[in-house]
């Protein structure tokens, strides 16, 4: 029976080849998409033997659907802890809103490809994964809807808003925004594309207020 420290530093080493694995993977199907990326190219890619793969994931669907679980999972946690921290300081519901979405934009600028793919995937509808993924995104918007639901609550916003709604447009501005950013205008940094979206978050793109 391994000790408790081998059974740890097994995890940790298995936890850094997935990693690896996800990271092969993500470039390599945003470059080229997922059919023409070959099991072959994401071992090569991520320096491990093919067996290594289908050790870690049985196919390469179920490697690129715990890639979204993953990668999802990881901006989740950002949101939440960015909103936590802002309730923490003793900030707005607004200000944690903001902070959200900076929190939002630095895991897209950090992880450009998987947010490539996030995206794109959100748009098909004949995948395995997609209720898989449907799933993990409603992870991440659930996060902003409690956000909205605690400023109805408090007052802090009207009664009259769509809280799915809003929280879905909120996501989806930060998502589009960020790759427009990545794709098109990379002059730009990001406190200059968080400035822009936080001046639509308090509505003060009229020049009133």
């Amino acid at each position: 029976m391994e000790s408790s420290s081998a059974t740890s530093g097994g995890s940790t080493r298995r936890e850094a080849t997935r990693q690896k694995l996800y990271e092969a993977a993500v470039t390599l199907i945003a470059e080229q998409g997922f059919s023409a990326t070959t099991v072959d190219e994401i071992a090569e890619r991520a320096g491990v033997a093919k067996g290594t793969v289908y050790y870690n994931f049985a196919s390469k669907s179920v490697l690129f659907e715990e890639l979204l679980r993953h990668g999802v999972g990881l901006l989740t946690a950002s949101l939440r802890e960015a909103a936590e921290r802002t309730a923490r300081e003793g900030g707005t519901k607004v200000d944690a809103l903001d902070a959200m979405i900076r929190a939002g934009l630095v895991f897209i600028d950090r992880y450009p490809a998987f947010t490539q793919l996030y995206v794109a995937e959100l748009w098909r509808t004949n995948r395995t994964w997609q209720s898989t993924l449907m799933v993990v995104r409603q992870q991440a918007v659930a996060v902003v809807e409690d956000v909205l639901r605690e400023g109805v609550a408090g007052g802090e916003f009207s009664e009259e808003i769509d809280v799915p709604l809003t929280a879905s447009a909120l996501v989806g501005m930060v998502l589009v925004a960020a790759l427009d950013w990545k794709s098109f205008q990379a002059e730009r940094s990001l406190d200059d594309v968080h400035a822009a979206l936080s001046r639509l978050l308090q509505g003060r793109v009229s020049g009133c207020g």
